[in-house]
């Protein structure tokens, strides 16, 4: 049986309040975890696969142009090649996941450098390798390639509505204090561990490929799509998956092409990118230029607000870096303006990296916010608890919830902030300036059809199974854990299984909208279980009790399999994400408080303390929660110190493409992080009143550092990241 509910108001039931298992929440240890440190989780590279080939691709050496000829013949007399293929069908749709279909780019017609255009495959690794280096191409290369994402003069299209309310100008002109900056961010590689790889395997009927995805009931259609099946014939097993971070979302070169090489070839095909070619060919996070205007009032309120972008994409993109997607709700001011305007480059397709707008659109707005501070002379803290709308300040409409003021006030008094306004090169220790510096944190929260199976067997065991996706953020645990609390069962009596595209569809990974999205599907398929396990009892679901493997109505208890007599029941959760979102708006919030150490002499950073205070509704696993906070902090460090990817302006080709050049934080960058969860309950988020948290702790982090910078040396940098030449450049003599 499937129970179906549509998100289109409040649920404010709060049925896990009631439920008496005592496992929501709890920080439990991850279910996964055991079989990942012991090696015995396989991904999708790993797989022992008879008679298995490997395919290596080969790729682009120029910008834009065409590809007049592939000369098969100087590889195919080399040791175990057996093919070159440079079908179009390896270039897959719809890279963004599900959000709107992306041109299909013929292989031949090259749009960027590193742009895949044929596959090698061999016998070995080696062999294949060898060959895709002396395979030989020739080209036609256009002279009038796009390739330089700084350059003021280029041509832009606004993406979508752009939102203008009011006088931005005469607001901005009449504010007794204002701001009008200018800041900039590079771009960003999503940087998984487990780079992009896949194993195709063809019976004549069927595609099964092994690969590392996050949105397989959307990865489905765009394979099917790309190969010319139906969907009912192409199957994804993706049960672990070494990090995603948007870049897997869509289905990528490795995935079509090791299909194409098992369709043509009848037998199973591997492909794994190396390093350098997961940056060069999946995605990149677009860099970004922002100007911010804020106008306020003698006493710091806000009377018009402005955020202006430009990012860049591939010619016929339709994804944009929506930088102002917090701007729309998070501060007031009747004058508005926000847009985004999209360049049209040849580099490397820009798509959705971890927190798509709010990670590089906060840090500069947060930035701006600080400035505007300096110039009142308030506190930044006090500035941001005076600019806390009443209402969504474009649509009119009632936040769902609104505790930013509890995790400003929270964060502060955890860290020992110390209030009053900036009075940078207040302390040197040695040749260090020391500085704080804080920033709000926020993203909008998002939710996403899915479905959930969840069966109770006669034992009185339980499993749960969805195609939805854990990519490193918990998901097998959260999961486990709500069938575990709505049923009344330890969590070690709890299967969950993931990542097979023959299960129900869920929300997939992205947008931090799987807990609350797929966990809402389990927790609808638990109330179905119950109430039929009320029906046998004569009772109410409200008047049953499941603990501990044992149903209790009116002080009478039955051990589960007493109750079931050896039935199995089975139940499917269907969640909408309905019309909440025309009512509400809703959003996870936070706010950063950081102490840095600026090197007067080297311009050497170190982000010596940094406090977090987080709230994303219900916390469903406090220790998964944390982690998750935690790592997106670790990106704001190297976002705001450290990352970024060079383009060559001359070729376009990236000049830093693996981790030893593309600088991610290390051990010895990040200082202990301290994550304080600020408790929430919101109706309008989500059955389980939970929000997601995957991606809350990025945004904002790096523009808390850029102004703890500030406050130490007195340097104000508007292009992140602050690396040690452009503090050095600035810094007065010490």
């Amino acid at each position: 049986m499937t129970r179906t509910l549509s998100m289109d108001q409040p649920d404010d039931r709060n049925r896990l309040d009631a439920m008496v298992q005592g496992v929501i929440g709890k920080p439990l240890d991850r279910l996964d975890g055991p079989a990942k440190v012991t090696g015995s989780a396989l991904y999708a590279a790993e797989y022992a696969i008879d008679n298995c080939a490997e395919g290596v691709l080969v790729t682009a050496t120029i910008a834009k142009g065409e590809v007049t000829a592939i000369d098969e013949a100087s590889v195919l007399n080399m040791p175990g090649v057996i093919a070159v293929i440079s079908n179009d069908r390896m270039t897959a749709r719809a890279a963004q996941g599900g959000a709107g279909e992306s041109p299909v780019r013929k292989v031949r017609q090259v749009a960027y450098r590193g742009q895949p255009i044929a596959l090698v495959v061999a016998e070995t690794f080696e062999q294949a390798r060898e060959a895709a280096k002396r395979l030989q191409i020739t080209y036609r290369e256009d002279d009038d390639a796009v390739i330089d994402q700084h350059a003021r003069a280029l041509p832009t299209e606004t993406s979508g509505e752009p939102t203008i309310q009011g006088n931005l100008d005469r607001a901005i002109s009449e504010a007794a204090h204002a701001v009008d900056v200018t800041y900039t961010t590079e771009c960003h590689n999503s940087a998984p561990m487990e780079p992009h790889a896949s194993i195709a395997q063809w019976d004549g009927t069927t595609l099964t490929v092994h690969a590392s995805l996050q949105m397989l009931k959307y990865n489905v259609k765009e394979l099917a799509d790309s190969m010319g099946l139906a969907p009912e014939n192409v199957r994804l097993l993706s049960p672990y998956v070494g990090g995603g971070f948007g870049s897997k979302l869509g289905i990528s070169a490795d995935v079509a092409a090791a299909s194409v090489a098992a369709i043509e070839l009848g037998r199973p095909v591997r492909v794994v990118l190396s390093r350098q070619q997961v940056f060069q060919s999946v995605m990149r996070r677009s860099e970004t230029t922002q100007r911010l205007r804020l106008a306020a009032d003698s006493e710091g309120r806000l009377t018009g607000f402005g955020h202006e972008g430009r990012v860049s994409n591939l010619p016929g993109e339709s994804f944009a870096e929506p930088v102002t997607q917090a701007s729309e709700y998070l501060y007031p001011g009747e004058n508005r303006t926000l847009r985004i305007d999209v360049a049209r480059l040849n580099l490397l397709t820009a798509g959705s990296v971890r927190a798509p707008g709010e990670a590089v659109g906060m840090q500069a707005l947060e930035g701006a916010m600080d400035e505007l501070a300096v110039i009142i002379g308030i506190d930044p803290v006090e500035l941001r608890l005076r600019n806390i709308p009443d209402r969504h300040p474009a649509k009119d409409i009632p936040y769902s919830s609104r505790p930013l003021a509890e995790c400003l006030k929270t964060g502060a008094e955890r860290f020992g902030w110390d209030v009053g306004p900036r009075r940078p090169c207040h302390t040197r220790e040695g040749e260090w300036w020391i500085g704080t510096g804080m920033a709000t944190a926020t993203r909008v929260h998002n939710l996403n059809e899915a479905e959930a199976r969840v069966t109770l067997y006669p034992d009185g065991t339980a499993a749960v199974a969805s195609d939805m996706t854990d990519i490193g953020t918990g998901t097998y645990t959260i999961l486990g854990q709500i069938a575990a609390e709505m049923l009344g069962l330890d969590i070690k009596d709890v299967l969950v299984r993931l990542g097979d595209s023959s299960f129900p569809p869920g929300s997939g990974s992205g947008g931090s909208w799987g807990a609350p999205s797929t966990g809402s599907a389990v927790f609808l398929a638990c109330e179905g279980i119950r109430e039929r396990l009320a029906k046998r009892l004569d009772c109410t679901d409200e008047e049953l009790t499941l603990k501990d493997g044992f149903a209790t109505v009116r002080g009478q208890s039955i051990a589960l399999p007493d109750l079931l007599k050896g039935d199995e029941i089975e139940e499917v959760g269907h969640f909408k994400d309905g019309a909440i979102s025309d009512s509400f708006s809703s959003a996870m919030y936070g706010a950063f408080f950081t102490e840095v150490a600026v090197n007067a002499y080297s311009g050497e950073v170190r982000v010596r303390r940094f406090t977090g205070a987080f709230v994303c509704g219900r916390v469903l696993n406090e220790k998964t929660a944390i982690s998750q906070c935690m790592g997106g902090m670790v990106w704001g460090i190297g976002s705001a110190l450290t990352e970024e990817n060079i383009f060559d302006k001359r070729h376009g080709h990236i000049v830093n493409p693996d981790l030893a050049e593309y600088h991610i934080p290390v051990s010895l960058d990040v200082p202990h992080l301290d994550v304080v969860l600020v408790d929430e309950r919101d109706p309008a988020a989500s059955p389980l009143q939970a929000k997601g948290v995957g991606e809350l702790g990025i945004c904002g982090a790096a523009g808390a550092i850029g102004n703890a910078i500030h406050d130490a040396c007195g340097v104000r940098l508007r292009s992140f990241p602050f690396t040690p030449d452009k503090i050095i450049a600035e810094l007065e003599a010490p």
